[in-house]
Order: C-alpha cells, then sequence, then structure tokens
C-alpha cells in the first residue's frame, strides 16, 4: 500500500456524505416498495384473471412498469449495500484506496462516487478489459 489515506477529518465528512445518501436511498427504496405494492394490488393484479378484465396493452404496459419498478428496487438495494460497503472501508482504513493500484483515489472522484473502490484510470482499463 502506498500508505497514503485520507485525514480523520475528510473521512468524518465523506461519512456525513454517505450516511445521509444512505437515508436517501432508503426513501426511495421504500417509495418504490409502495408503489409496487401499490400497484400489484391494485387493477393491475397478479392473477391471471386480472389480464383478461383489460386490455392487452394496458396488461402489458403494467407488466413493464412493475418490472421497471423490480428493476429499480434491485438497483437501489444494490446501491444502498455499496454504500454500506463504503463505511466499513471507511472503519477499517481502506477507504479511498484504489484496489487495483493502492494509490489514493482523487477526492474529487469521492466525492462524485462515494462508493468509488477504483481510481480513473484503472476502472477505464477495467471497462477497456486492459486488466
Amino acid at each position: 500500500m502506498a500508505g497514503k489515506k485520507y485525514s480523520k477529518t475528510k473521512l468524518e465528512k465523506f461519512k456525513k456524505s454517505i450516511q445521509a445518501k444512505l437515508t436517501d436511498v432508503s426513501g426511495d427504496l421504500d417509495d418504490i416498495k409502495e408503489n409496487l405494492d401499490t400497484n400489484t394490488h391494485g387493477k393491475s393484479g397478479l392473477s391471471q384473471d386480472s389480464v383478461y378484465s383489460l386490455h392487452m396493452a394496458d396488461a402489458g404496459t403494467d407488466s413493464y412498469e412493475r418490472e421497471k419498478g423490480f428493476h429499480f428496487m434491485n438497483r437501489g438495494t444494490d446501491f444502498h449495500k455499496y454504500l454500506n460497503q463504503a463505511l466499513d472501508r471507511i472503519e477499517d482504513g481502506t477507504f479511498g484506496i484504489c484496489k487495483v493500484c493502492d494509490e489514493l483515489i482523487p477526492e474529487e472522484r469521492m466525492i462524485e462516487v462515494l462508493n468509488a473502490t477504483k481510481c480513473v484510470q484503472c476502472k477505464e482499463s477495467e471497462k477497456l478489459n486492459l486488466r
């Protein structure tokens, strides 16, 4: 490891930002879950009989909206998990250190992507399959 780390003050600032984002994400997940519950218990229920009582296009739209809701729920749940892992990295002293090159990830990147585990160069290399 390069031995570089963020100061305790900066780590505390990141921690507060992550906790605020976790609160936002939790609220979003609750809203999505409530919307999914409402849609699946209303006229767009999952029972086969409800499909026949609607026009095929309406049933397709309802199905699409439900699928989209589940996608957003999965995505939000994953983001929530990654934010919690970032909090764990703050606690164990590895927050902001690239998992590939062991260099300190620039503060600008950490502010924009609170759950980042790789510096920009290593992430780009990964996307281009260079590593």
